[in-house]
């Protein structure tokens, strides 16, 4: 393969019902990081119908270019209309690295888009560099957890890569930055689809999303009791925090896993992490570790959660945790 025929970072830019998803505003700002260490652009990759109004927006968060694509086909997420219009882009495009959220779209799309591009992928990355041959490096957890791995893919192109929600961190709107919208028809092979979509049917609920929250109360294995679940609720009340868990609550039953933090679970980066009985197992870690100040109430003092802990409180938290509560609550009156 004459891999000096690809080049640029492109970015595929979900969007659910013409709303961008913020993981690809956060892959915006890794793409433009690799492209400046490379000397390439960044290309963002908007797949729909009737969302025009949304690609300039992407130019303000770092792409220099967008390729639009807009067809009936694509108005809803499928597999395969996804998959063929990515393939044609690459085709067309040549780009050396393709960037994919790890969300449900991006954990099925990205596994047929590299087997029908005969190019491997890197799934659920905590880390993208570039190596001093202009490599990719990504970097993701591998046996359980237990130590990281960093992959090439040195002989096809593109390089592939998924990465959760809340690893990277978008830039900063800029809406004097100027680019280039590119519009691009797809021509479809009909013949293959077989699925369609004939309902959908939402969730009702109230609850702010965790990899959105600003301050999260955790709890683990030490709070994982009724009880335990009840002190933590009211310490986030007070706070107008939301409450999240480790795996081990989550195993348990007494919270649903669309609050669980860590490799298995979501990543998150609220700016107070405040881990509530949670030993800080390396699995746990990787999904809260990049937070902006992170307090750790356990009895061990040799927990691993205390050497990554800005502040860390050793006790009992069943005492800990309402005594806080209360002080709070008389603070903030």
């Amino acid at each position: 393969m004459d891999k000096t025929q690809y080049k640029n970072v492109f970015v595929f830019v979900e969007q659910r019902e013409g709303q961008i998803q913020g993981v690809a505003l956060e892959l915006l700002g890794k793409a433009r990081e690799l492209a400046d260490n490379l000397g390439e652009k960044v290309y963002a990759i908007l797949l729909g119908n009737n969302i025009s109004d949304k690609a300039q927006s992407l130019i303000a968060m770092g792409a220099d270019n967008v390729v639009l694509c807009q067809d009936a086909e694509l108005e809803q997420y499928y597999t395969e209309s996804y998959t063929q219009a990515i393939c044609q882009i690459v085709e067309k495009y040549k780009p050396s690295i393709l960037l994919i959220g790890a969300t449900t779209i991006g954990r099925d799309l990205g596994p047929r888009v590299s087997a029908r591009l005969s190019t491997g992928l890197t799934a659920d990355c905590t880390r993208l560099e570039i190596s001093e041959e202009k490599e990719l490096l990504m970097t993701r957890p591998a046996f359980g957890g237990n130590l990281m791995a960093t992959i090439i893919c040195s002989d096809h192109r593109p390089q592939m890569s998924t990465v959760r929600p809340g690893v990277m961190k978008a830039l900063a709107k800029d809406d004097s930055r100027k680019g280039e919208i590119e519009n691009m028809d797809i021509v479809f092979n009909k013949d293959k689809f077989r699925v369609r979509i004939i309902e959908n049917v939402k969730e009702k609920g109230n609850m702010v999303d965790i990899a959105d929250a600003k301050i999260l109360v955790s709890g683990g294995r030490g709070c994982g009791t009724e009880e335990g679940l009840k002190r933590l609720k009211d310490l986030a009340s007070v706070l107008k925090a939301e409450v999240s868990a480790s795996r081990a609550v989550v195993d348990s039953g007494l919270m649903g896993h669309e609050r669980q933090v860590g490799q298995t679970g979501k990543t998150v980066r609220p700016d107070l992490y405040i881990a509530c009985g949670i030993s800080g197992a390396i699995q746990h870690m990787a999904g809260m570790e990049e937070s902006g100040f992170i307090l750790a109430i356990n009895k061990d003092r040799y927990a691993p959660i205390m050497q990554t802990a800005d502040l860390g409180i050793i006790g009992d938290a069943k005492k800990i945790i309402p005594a806080l509560t209360e002080r709070l609550k008389s603070i903030m009156k």
